[in-house]
């Protein structure tokens, strides 16, 4: 899988747009990849990597394009209190990820099941729900004092919201600014047990 990553990373993509920073490729996907699952700052990034921001955004963009990341963007109707025009990054290859921060550990043993099981979750969610020609907007839900949830979907005027967590014991309940804000939204809690209904459900239109 190293070898796949790194063939692939440094090769491919830099024939895109004829890039000649591999160097900046792999910091800037280990920097994502330890980031997945978190809101980004390009301005952070570009601190983090000693560059300038437009270039940052640009080999964001590229990997984009490579359909290595996507961007899940925050969900807002105007309440006061919910964020805007921020993005999450996650992986369309947990794999790849995984191989960018060489950490092949089970699951058992590793200090990112968090992150990892709700990029998992979220994109063979996505996966399969456009396997089926079941086009959603996606996003993520927080506001600025904290309150979260990791998936909302928005399909025929309905939203679903989705959180992640491994361990059936750990259970959630929706914020209320969400339930007072969107009172017909769905909410569900997915974990080890119940989600392969969730990554293979087929709508019937």
């Amino acid at each position: 899988m190293h070898n796949i990553a790194s063939t692939y990373l440094f090769k491919d993509v830099l024939q895109l747009d004829n890039l000649k920073r591999s160097d900046l490729i792999f910091k800037l996907l280990k920097a994502l990849a330890l980031q997945a699952g978190n809101e980004i700052s390009y301005n952070e990034l570009a601190r983090l990597l000693g560059e300038n921001v437009h270039t940052i955004k640009r080999y964001t963009e590229i990997l984009e394009q490579a359909f290595i990341i996507f961007r899940l963007p925050s969900f807002s109707q105007n309440l006061r209190k919910e964020l805007g025009k921020r993005n999450k990054i996650y992986f369309f290859d947990v794999g790849i990820r995984n191989a960018i921060i060489n950490n092949f550990s089970p699951i058992d043993l590793r200090n990112d099941v968090g992150a990892l099981w709700e990029n998992f979750c979220i994109v063979e969610r996505i996966k399969n729900n456009h396997f089926h020609r079941v086009f959603k907007n996606y996003y993520f839900w927080r506001t600025y004092n904290q309150k979260e949830i990791d998936l909302v979907e928005e399909y025929n005027g309905k939203l679903e919201a989705f959180e992640f967590k491994w361990n059936p014991k750990n259970t959630v309940k929706p914020p209320k600014d969400f339930l007072t804000a969107y009172p017909d939204a769905g909410f569900t809690v997915i974990n080890n047990k119940n989600y392969l209904g969730f990554i293979s459900e087929i709508m019937n239109e």
